[in-house]
C-alpha cells in the first residue's frame, strides 16, 4: 500500500449507538413484516441520485471537484457468491462528520411523526402497510440486510471512511485506505440476508428499478455479477424536460415517489413549460394521501429548483405555505449560477417564478375541481385544511380561493359545497351568507343557536378548523353577500320565512322580561347582556357574542394565545317561549323562593356553556346548585 493509499494517521475507529428515534425504526425493520420491501432500492437510488445532484451545485464555484472521476452515474453491483449488493454514486461524499450526521440521526421531523404513529397502531396489523407508504431513506436498507457498510470519500477530500453497521443498535465509522474507497463519492454495501435472496436476482433489481427509479436525473447501470460488463437500465434524462406526450403516467407515477418519498399514487399531475419574459418548465404534484408532517411547524417544503438541470435547493420556496402539500421541480434558465443559492431565492426573477408557479397550481386545482368533482373531493378532504389557510395568508387570491374551497353545512354534512352552492340555494329575504365557527364539526351540527336558522331552512356553513375563525372575520364576503357568523350580534331572521310545520316564536311576555332583567342583574359579572331570543325554538338559553366584539371562536383562541387584554362577555339569549322560561318567570313575579331563581339562572348559563363545549369555572358552585334545585324540585 502506497503512503497516499493509507488511511489518515490522526484518525481512529469509533464505535457509537444510534441516536434513540433510530434505534426505534432499526427495530421496527428487524421485527415487523413488510408490504414491500422493494422501496430499499428505490430510497438508495434516490440518496446516490441527491449525491450528484449535491456535488453538479458544489462543482459551479470548484469546477476542479469533477475534473476526475468520470460523469455522474449510478451503479448497482450484485455479487450472488458473496451475497452482496452494492449502490455505488460519484457524487458529493460524506466526511467524517458527516456520515455520523447523516446515517446516525434522523433530522426529518416527518420520520418521527411516522414512528408516533406507528406506536399508536397495532405493529404487526398495520406497520407493513405504513411502511409501504413512508419513504424511510438509507434505514430500509436493514429490510434486506443484516449488515450495511458505507464506504465514502468527500469530493476533494484526502481522506475516506467506513461506516458499519448490523442495525442492532450501534455502528462503527473508521479510517479507510484510499485505494480501497471510491475516488469520490460513496459505496453502500448490503449483505443480503437469508430471508431476501431473491433481491440478488439482477433481473428483479432491474425491475425495481425501472419502476420506482426510472426517471431519476442521474443515469443507472446495473452489473449482474463481478467481471460482468455494466448495463444501462436508465437513462437520466429528466423527466420534467421531455414533452407531456411522451411521458406515461407510470413514469410521473415513479419519479412522484421518488421526489416525495411516499409511495402511493399522486392525487395530481401538473407539468408545463412556460415561456414569455421569464422561461422555466415545472413539474408538481399533489399526494394522493396526506403526509404524517403536514401540520408539522418546523415542516420545510418539498420544492426542488434547478437551474439548468443544476439542482440549487430541495427545499426552495417556490410556493407559499398554503400550497405546501405540493411536490415541485422547478429547472430555469434565467436565474444565475454563479451566486448562492440564498441569493437567487432573493432575486426578482425568483419572486416572478414564485408568482407564476403559484397561479398556475391555483388554476389548475380550479379546473380540477370543475371537471373531476369526486376526486377532488378526496383531494380536499386531505388537504381543504391548508389551502384554506390562503383565505387568510393571501387575500389577494382569495376569489380564486374561494371557487375551490368545499364546506360542511347544516343541509349537506359531507363537506363538498361550495360557496356558489350556497349562494345559489340563498332563501326569500336571505341577504348573508351565515356560518358558525368552532374545533368540533359534530358539536357544531348539535349547537342550540342553529335552532332557528334550521326552522327557517336556512343553511349555515358549519367550520371546525383552526383557520376557519381567522380568514372568515376578515373576509367582506362572496358574490356580493357578507359573511355572517350566528354566533354574533343578532339574529336578524324574522324576515325569512318558517318552514311548513314550525311554529312562530312568541314575543317576550312582561313576567319574562322581568325574569330575564333578574337574569342580566343576577348575573351581571359573566355576561354582558340578557336578552330574548329569536334564534332558539328548543333550547332554553344560548350565548352568543356582542355586535362588535370577536366571533365566539376567534374569542377563546385569542384568549387561549394571550391576546385579549381581558375576558369578552357574552350575551345570554332567552328562549321567551321555552316552559322553563315561563314557569321561572311565573315563580319570579309571583315571588316565590328567590334563591331558587338565582340557582336556576345560574344553571341556565352554565347549561348554555356546557353546550359550546365550555368547561366550567366552579364546578363545585354548578353541582350545589344543581342539586338544591333537585332536592325543591322532589320535595
Amino acid at each position: 500500500m502506497t503512503a497516499d493509499a493509507a488511511p489518515p494517521a490522526s484518525a481512529e475507529t469509533k464505535t457509537q449507538s444510534f441516536e434513540a428515534d433510530v434505534s426505534r425504526l432499526l427495530h421496527l425493520m428487524v421485527h415487523s413484516v413488510y408490504s414491500d420491501r422493494d422501496i430499499f432500492v428505490r430510497e438508495l437510488v434516490s440518496n446516490a441520485a441527491d449525491a450528484c445532484e449535491k456535488l453538479r451545485y458544489e462543482a459551479i464555484a470548484k469546477p476542479e471537484l469533477i475534473e476526475a472521476g468520470g460523469p455522474f452515474a449510478i451503479e448497482i453491483a450484485l455479487d450472488p457468491d458473496q451475497r452482496t449488493i452494492a449502490f455505488i454514486d460519484n457524487g458529493v461524499g460524506m466526511s467524517r462528520e458527516e456520515l455520523v450526521e447523516a446515517l446516525g440521526t434522523i433530522a426529518r421531523s416527518g420520520t418521527r411523526a411516522f414512528l408516533d404513529r406507528l406506536a399508536a397502531e397495532d405493529a404487526s396489523k398495520e406497520a407493513g402497510n405504513l411502511i409501504g407508504q413512508f419513504g424511510i431513506g438509507f434505514y430500509s436498507s436493514f429490510m434486506v440486510a443484516d449488515q450495511v457498510t458505507v464506504d465514502t470519500r468527500r469530493a476533494g477530500a484526502g481522506e475516506a471512511w467506513r461506516w458499519t453497521s448490523d442495525g442492532a443498535g450501534a455502528f462503527t465509522v473508521a479510517p479507510l485506505a484510499l485505494d480501497a474507497a471510491p475516488a469520490r463519492g460513496a459505496r453502500v454495501t448490503l449483505h443480503i440476508n437469508e430471508a431476501s435472496s431473491e433481491y440478488l436476482d439482477p433481473h428483479r433489481i432491474e425491475r425495481i428499478v425501472r419502476e420506482h427509479s426510472g426517471a431519476v436525473a442521474v443515469p443507472i447501470d446495473l452489473v449482474d455479477k463481478p467481471g460482468a460488463e455494466p448495463r444501462r437500465v436508465a437513462d437520466g434524462a429528466a423527466i420534467w424536460a421531455r414533452p407531456k406526450g411522451e411521458v406515461s403516467a407510470e413514469n410521473y407515477a415513479e419519479f412522484y415517489r421518488s421526489l416525495s418519498g411516499q409511495f402511493d399514487e399522486p392525487a395530481l399531475t401538473v407539468h408545463w413549460r412556460a415561456e414569455g419574459r421569464h422561461e422555466y418548465t415545472a413539474l408538481a404534484f399533489v399526494p394522493g394521501s396526506r403526509p404524517f408532517d403536514l401540520f408539522d411547524p418546523a415542516r420545510k417544503s418539498r420544492n426542488k429548483l434547478y437551474v439548468r438541470r443544476v439542482l440549487i435547493t430541495q427545499d426552495a420556496d417556490l410556493l407559499p405555505g398554503w400550497l405546501r402539500f405540493f411536490r415541485l421541480v422547478v429547472d430555469s434558465a434565467d436565474l444565475p449560477l454563479n451566486v448562492s443559492r440564498e441569493m437567487i431565492q432573493q432575486s426578482a426573477v425568483f419572486a416572478a417564478i414564485r408568482k407564476g408557479v403559484t397561479n398556475r397550481l391555483v388554476s389548475e386545482l380550479t379546473k380540477f375541481a370543475e371537471s373531476e368533482p369526486e376526486s377532488f373531493a378526496k383531494l380536499w378532504e386531505n388537504f381543504g385544511a391548508v389551502i384554506k389557510e390562503g383565505l387568510y395568508e393571501d387575500p389577494e387570491r382569495r376569489d380564486a380561493l374561494f371557487k375551490l374551497a368545499r364546506f360542511t353545512s347544516t343541509t349537506h354534512p359531507e363537506s363538498n359545497r361550495s360557496l356558489a352552492d350556497y349562494v345559489g340555494a340563498l332563501r326569500e329575504n336571505q341577504t348573508a351568507i351565515y356560518y358558525l365557527t368552532g374545533d368540533d364539526a359534530k358539536r357544531l351540527a348539535a349547537s342550540p343557536q342553529l335552532e332557528g336558522f334550521r326552522a327557517r331552512n336556512i343553511e349555515v356553513l358549519l367550520l371546525a378548523d383552526p383557520v376557519d375563525a381567522f380568514w372568515v372575520s376578515s373576509a367582506i364576503g362572496f358574490d356580493g353577500k357578507p359573511f355572517k357568523s350566528i354566533s354574533q350580534g343578532a339574529a336578524d331572521i324574522k324576515s325569512i320565512a318558517l318552514k311548513e310545520g314550525a311554529g312562530a316564536p312568541a314575543e317576550a311576555t312582561p313576567d319574562v322580561a322581568a325574569l330575564i332583567a333578574f337574569l342580566k342583574q343576577t348575573l351581571e359579572a359573566e355576561i354582558a347582556e340578557a336578552r330574548a331570543s329569536d334564534r332558539l325554538t328548543d333550547s332554553v338559553a344560548c350565548l352568543v357574542a356582542s355586535e362588535f366584539a370577536p366571533d365566539r371562536q376567534l374569542e377563546k383562541i385569542l384568549s387561549a394565545h394571550g391576546r385579549l387584554s381581558e375576558r369578552v362577555k357574552a350575551v345570554l339569549e332567552v328562549n321567551p317561549n321555552h316552559p322553563l322560561t315561563l314557569a321561572l318567570a311565573r315563580r319570579f313575579v309571583g315571588g316565590a323562593d328567590k334563591a331558587l331563581i338565582e340557582d336556576a339562572a345560574w344553571l341556565i348559563y352554565e347549561e348554555a356553556r356546557l353546550a359550546e363545549g365550555d368547561a366550567l369555572a366552579d364546578p363545585t358552585g354548578f353541582a350545589a346548585r344543581l342539586r338544591r334545585v333537585m332536592e325543591k324540585a322532589l320535595a
